[in-house]
């Protein structure tokens, strides 16, 4: 059976989920030459079989609910997509305030508002880790907690 070529293996990655341009080159990297593999990256987009803006966007839709705009970013980024489009793909796919998505995933977590100074560091650490802003999470922790949340 013959090996195959990289246009099928890019369609592959692509067939089962979106990539980014990045995360795609890296995936072919051992298979052909980096001009062989910008040329078939290339296509797939001219084809619209790859596109990072709706990677980008897809990406924020799956993951809003949960993190904050600043985990978001980074992990854009670390992906390979452009400031211009992850701004872009946070502004259409983020339509709740990050505060309402910050109450969200500490209410979903934590059943009780912090108690005492630990408690309330372990809280804050939670959500600074799910990217939120310190200034938001200040505001959020101080706010009494909302049983019907």
């Amino acid at each position: 059976m013959a090996e195959p070529s990289l246009r099928e293996r890019a369609l592959r990655h692509l067939a089962r989920r979106d990539h980014s341009r990045a995360e795609l080159a890296q995936k072919l990297a051992a298979y052909g030459s980096d001009d062989e593999i910008e040329a078939v990256i290339a296509r797939m987009g001219e084809l619209g079989l790859q596109s990072d803006s709706r990677y980008a966007e897809a990406f924020v839709r799956g993951k809003a609910s949960r993190f904050g705009n600043a985990r978001l970013r980074q992990e854009l980024s670390r992906r390979g997509i452009a400031r211009e489009l992850i701004d872009a793909a946070l502004a259409s796919e983020c339509p709740a305030a990050d505060i309402e998505r910050a109450r969200a995933v500490l209410h979903a977590r934590f059943a009780a508002a912090p108690a005492d100074p630990r408690a309330w560091a372990r809280q804050a650490r939670f959500l600074q880790a799910r990217g939120f802003a310190p200034e938001l999470i200040r505001k959020l922790l101080k706010e009494p907690h909302d049983e019907s949340a």
